[in-house]
């Protein structure tokens, strides 16, 4: 069925002209990028099941693979699907963009903001260096430090000091993600704080935070008076 052939008034293109794309559904957004749906649904009702699958989350739809989408919902051929994931890439990227325009760390809170977008989809552990200013402003992107496996990922400190140097900032922020969803640091996370802090010692480096971030929440090494 396609969108052509329900009623002028129930049809997502024609009422995001009228109305304005606040007006539509998440599954009418959707269907509005795949055209039609099969046999037995409209492109509404097909993207209407395919969000209800996700629990209603546009955030678990975009973590969805190629072949979760073409396998599993009759209708979606790889160029739809394709296009459903690039709406979905999109979104996130539009949301870390909003998020890197926070140029000014006063809280740990401002850390996760930086950098959940930019970590909240990983299926494995990343790691990243953030370069602040004097004033606490961050100096450049965040620089990636290292991108491992689902339990862990190996840091090389120099790496971070080094950055440090090249950039002339006083102050490093260390971030990683958690993909378990705990932010409950591990003896790992300990030891790692422990030489990354004296190291920054030694090199006259500021060490303000180590934050570990999961979906949703995070872990602050200074809040908890351990940095």
């Amino acid at each position: 069925m396609n969108i052509k052939d329900l009623p002028t008034d129930e049809r997502p293109r024609e009422r995001m002209i009228e109305q304005g794309a606040a007006a539509l559904s998440p599954a009418e957004l959707l269907a509005i990028l795949i055209g039609s749906g099969n046999t037995e649904e409209t492109a509404v009702q097909l993207m209407q099941r395919l969000l209800t699958d996700c629990g209603g989350s546009l955030r678990a739809l975009g973590r969805l693979s190629l072949n979760d989408l073409t396998r599993n919902y009759k209708g979606l051929g790889p160029a739809r699907a394709v296009t459903i994931l690039a709406a979905c890439e999109l979104g996130r990227r539009r949301q870390l963009e909003e998020a890197e325009e926070k140029r000014i760390v006063t809280s740990s809170t401002d850390i996760y903001n930086i950098m959940h977008p930019r970590m909240r989809d990983l299926a494995h552990e990343e790691s990243y260096a953030i370069y602040l200013r004097a004033d606490n402003s961050v100096e450049g992107k965040p620089f990636l430090v290292s991108k491992g496996g689902l339990t862990g990922t190996a840091v090389d400190v120099r790496q971070i000091l080094r950055e440090a140097l090249l950039r002339q900032t006083p102050t490093v922020v260390f971030v990683h993600n958690h993909p378990s969803g705990s932010t409950r640091p591990s003896r790992e996370d300990d030891q790692l704080t422990d030489r990354l802090a004296r190291a920054c010692q030694v090199m006259n480096v500021r060490l303000l935070d180590h934050v570990i971030v999961a979906d949703g929440s995070y872990y602050s090494y200074r809040e908890q008076g351990k940095v």
